[in-house]
């Protein structure tokens, strides 16, 4: 049985993450560029959501004794096959790991131009990862 007070809280700094991040969304292409500090709180804030996503895929796919993900892309699936989130839905929460990976591991290949992308067009994918998974535990406690 999943852990609902622990899986709400991680999705609680999920939706907190977003927050923060529409606060300064409206922000030009011209001063997210010349503004390192700027370029770092969005950088790191789009990390810490995407870790506390696949920080729920994990803590779920646990509980449950779901088939062992072979990678953070692959936790996502796991979620998918398992019907904890919509299958149409897969491939933005992949992306979100690809998108990790690449923060993580390649920092000193970020572009710029695709992280502003991502914070000006895809914060609706965090917020749809918490309806999916709050969905699945509103089933799950009937």
């Amino acid at each position: 049985m999943v852990d609902t007070l622990l899986v709400e809280r991680i999705l609680s700094d999920i939706q907190m993450c977003v927050q923060d991040l529409r606060e300064v969304r409206n922000i030009s292409w011209e001063e997210y560029s010349h503004d390192k500090r700027i370029r770092r709180f969005v950088e790191r804030t789009l990390h810490i959501a995407v870790e506390a996503m696949i920080d729920v895929a994990q803590h779920v796919i646990a509980d449950e004794k779901w088939r062992e993900p072979a990678n953070y892309r692959d936790a996502f699936a796991v979620l998918a096959e398992e019907g904890a989130v919509g299958k149409a839905h897969l491939e933005q929460y992949q992306k979100m790991a690809a998108f990790r990976n690449l923060i993580v591991h390649y920092y000193e290949k970020i572009d710029d131009e695709v992280v502003f992308g991502i914070f000006q067009r895809n914060l609706e994918d965090f917020e749809l990862f918490v309806k999916d998974i709050s969905q699945f535990l509103s089933k799950q406690s009937l």
